[in-house]
């Protein structure tokens, strides 16, 4: 039965504030990297740890995905559309918008939505979405 992972594990592991639990979450996520345990997460707990590191700490987007993302591909860690995040990072990233708006137009993607019905317009910024104004 796979176990919950939390935000602060993965935020212990990565900014390393506390040496003695950033070891402890360190050899967790190691287990999980290697598929020795199972742990589920959620979207929310994702979404939480981008946003502790650009708003709390100022880490630049860049480096949040190429410490984030190969996280989420770990073999043990269990997240539906965890493969979505890949492109979710690009779109972050690449067109400088919000964690929120890219998940949702990875998302979109994915499922061949190609209209939005929003007032925000980061989400002209992406090819082939079309923002609609009610």
């Amino acid at each position: 039965m796979p176990v919950f992972l939390d935000t602060n594990i993965i935020l212990r592991h990565l900014l390393r504030d506390d040496e003695e639990k950033a070891y402890r979450c360190k050899d967790f996520l190691s287990q999980l990297e290697q598929a020795k345990i199972k742990a589920r997460t959620s979207d929310i707990v994702i979404h939480e740890v981008v946003f502790v590191l650009e708003r709390t700490y100022r880490q630049p987007k860049a480096e949040i995905r190429d410490l984030l993302l190969p996280i989420i591909l770990f073999p043990g860690l269990i997240l539906p559309g965890k493969r979505q995040y890949a492109r979710a990072f690009d779109l972050y990233v690449g067109k400088n918008i919000s964690f929120a708006d890219a998940s949702n137009a990875a998302l979109m993607e994915r499922l061949n939505i190609t209209e939005v019905v929003s007032y925000d317009l980061h989400f002209d910024r992406i090819e082939g979405l079309k923002r609609i104004e009610p």
